[in-house]
C-alpha cells in the first residue's frame, strides 16, 4: 500500500462524523424498549464466559455484529497475537503503569475526543473504578488464552464496543454536545485511543530503558490492531506497519491536541488516583516528573502537570535498571501472566468477584 499522506485531513474529517453504525443502530433499537434495555444493562453487568456470550447471540441471531463478535479478521496472525501476549505478560506490570503516566493523559490532550470523557463525569467522580475498568479489560484481552474459542477477549471486547455505543446515544441525547466536535466516540478518536494503549505504550517502553525488538512491536501492535477491528474500528484505521502508525499518530496530535479545560481536570482526577495508590518510595515529584519525561515538556504542560524535572540521576538510574532486566530469565508466559494479574487484583478485592 502506498503509505504516503494516506491520512489526510479531508479523510479524518469524515472520521470524525463516523462512529459504529451496526452497534448504533443496535443500541437505539434495544434502549426503545424498556424490557430489552434492562435485560441488555444486565448483561452488560453480567459475569463473563463463553455461554453468557452465546446467551446475547441467542437473545438477537439477526444482528451480525454480535452473532460475529468471536471472527477474527481474515488478517489476524495467531503466532503474532501470541507473541504479542508473551511481550505483555513479560512487560505487564510496566505496561500497567503506562496507561497511567502516560497512555491516558496522551488521550486526555485531544481535546474533542475528551470532551465525552468529560461531559459522562464518570472518569472525573469515580475516578479508580472506572481506572480499574479500563485496567482489567486490558488484561483481559492480553491473557495467554484470551482469544481462544472459548477465550473472554471476544466478549470483553464485544462489551466496550456496546458502551461505546451507549456512550454516543446518551452523550447525543443529553444537548451539551456541540457537533463541531464530530460525532461522539468517532472513528478517529477511536484509532487515537488504540493507537495510544500500542504504539505510545512501545514508545514509553522506550523512553525507559526497555530494549523493544521490532519483532516485539510489530506482535503487540497486532494483537491491538485485532482488538481495534473487532470494537468496531474502521480497517483503513489500522495502520499496517510501525511507519504507517507513526505517521496517523503524528496527524492525529496535530489535529486534535490543544489546551483544554477538561482535558486539565480529567489529568488532575488522573494524577490524584495515582499519587493516592502509590505505595513506592517514589515522591510525588518523582511520578509527576517522570509522567513530565515521558509525555514531553510541551504536553505535559498543556494538561497542566506541575513538577520539576526528573534528575538526570534518577532518569539514568530507571533506565539503567530497566536495560539490565531484559538479560534476565522471564520463565513461563502463562505463570508469568497469571501471578502479576492476581497481584494487581489483589489490590481491589472487589475484582476477585469477577472470576
Amino acid at each position: 500500500m502506498n503509505d504516503q499522506k494516506i491520512y489526510t485531513d479531508d479523510f479524518l474529517n469524515a472520521k470524525r462524523l463516523s462512529g459504529d453504525l451496526p452497534a448504533d443502530e443496535f443500541i437505539k433499537l434495544v434502549f426503545a424498549d424498556p424490557e430489552k434495555k434492562l435485560h441488555l444493562q444486565q448483561w452488560l453487568g453480567g459475569k463473563v464466559g463463553d455461554a453468557h456470550l452465546k446467551a446475547l447471540k441467542d437473545a438477537y441471531p439477526d444482528i451480525a455484529f454480535i452473532n460475529t463478535a468471536s471472527d477474527l479478521p481474515l488478517w489476524a496472525d495467531a503466532k503474532q497475537m501470541k507473541a504479542g501476549s508473551e511481550f505483555f505478560a513479560r512487560h505487564s506490570e510496566i505496561i500497567m503503569s503506562l496507561l497511567g503516566l502516560l497512555s491516558l493523559p496522551y488521550c486526555y490532550n485531544a481535546a474533542n475526543g475528551a470532551m465525552v470523557l468529560y461531559l459522562s463525569e464518570l472518569i472525573r467522580k469515580q475516578t479508580t473504578k472506572r481506572l480499574f475498568d479500563t485496567a482489567i479489560f486490558v488484561w483481559e484481552v492480553m491473557g495467554p488464552d484470551a482469544f481462544a474459542k472459548d477465550g473472554n477477549a471476544y466478549e470483553e471486547i464485544l462489551k466496550i464496543r456496546m458502551m461505546h455505543a451507549a456512550v454516543r446515544y446518551y452523550t447525543l441525547q443529553s444537548g451539551k454536545w456541540d457537533d463541531s466536535w464530530g460525532l461522539p466516540v468517532n472513528q478517529e478518536d477511536m484509532a487515537g485511543t488504540n493507537l495510544s494503549f500500542s504504539l505510545i505504550v512501545i514508545r514509553g517502553l522506550r523512553m525507559l530503558g526497555y530494549s523493544v525488538s521490532p519483532a516485539d512491536q510489530a506482535a503487540f501492535m497486532h494483537i491491538w490492531a485485532v482488538i481495534g477491528y473487532l470494537t468496531g474500528l474502521s480497517e483503513d484505521l489500522i495502520p499496517e506497519n510501525p511507519k504507517m502508525a507513526q505517521q496517523l499518530d503524528s496527524v492525529i496530535k496535530q489535529r486534535q491536541f490543544k489546551v483544554s479545560t477538561h482535558g486539565k481536570e480529567l489529568t488532575a482526577s488522573l494524577t490524584a488516583h495515582i499519587l493516592s495508590v502509590n505505595k513506592s518510595k517514589a515522591t510525588a515529584n518523582d511520578i509527576l516528573g517522570l509522567m513530565r519525561y515521558l509525555l514531553g515538556k510541551e504536553i505535559a504542560d498543556m494538561l497542566a502537570i506541575n513538577a520539576p524535572e526528573l534528575p538526570g540521576y534518577k532518569l539514568t538510574l530507571i533506565k539503567t535498571t530497566n536495560f539490565l532486566k531484559g538479560f534476565m530469565p522471564t520463565g513461563d508466559s502463562r505463570l508469568v501472566y497469571r501471578a502479576a494479574y492476581n497481584t494487581f487484583k489483589m489490590q481491589n478485592p472487589e475484582l476477585n468477584k469477577r472470576n
